[in-house]
């Protein structure tokens, strides 16, 4: 869910389609929250103090070429009424480091496949190592990224 986005912000799709999403249906689920440097230890605080964080980690990502990091932590399905600005619903591919939406899963199928979506479809995640996959504007956007720090709380 977002509220906000700042103007140094990704515009991404996925933004705006993880504000429709039904809450209800969610368990232990992957979130990624963007922010600037100045933002991060603030973020972090919030985070902490508003959660309760499975696996008492938060995963805090810088993404290479911007000054922009994101922070990845799990929440569970109770704990979710009010997520910071700036956040998204996202997935991970464990052996890469990958994390991506599904939005950008199916642009990603359709670039690989000839335009189709095919479920079925076997991705080569090392292409996608230690990045994060988004859309922008209806297209695949591959952000690449490197930990900064990973916090136990």
């Amino acid at each position: 869910m977002t509220h906000y986005r700042g103007a140094d912000m990704y515009g991404l799709d996925d933004f705006n389609a993880f504000k429709n999403e039904n809450f209800n249906d969610l368990n232990n689920k992957l979130f990624a929250t963007f922010t600037n440097h100045e933002g991060l230890e603030p973020l972090l605080e919030d985070i902490q103090n508003s959660y309760d964080i499975m696996y008492n980690k938060i995963f805090v990502l810088y993404i290479k070429g911007n000054d922009e990091y994101v922070c990845t932590y799990n929440v569970d399905q109770g704990n979710i009424g009010n997520l910071p600005e700036n956040t998204i619903m996202v997935h991970r591919k464990k052996e890469t480091n990958t994390l991506y939406t599904i939005n950008a899963l199916n642009e990603l199928i359709k670039k690989l496949n000839g335009g189709v979506v095919d479920t079925s479809y076997r991705i080569n995640w090392l292409h996608y190592k230690n990045s994060i996959l988004l859309t922008q504007n209806n297209e695949l956007n591959q952000l690449n990224t490197k930990i900064h720090k990973i916090l136990d709380v």
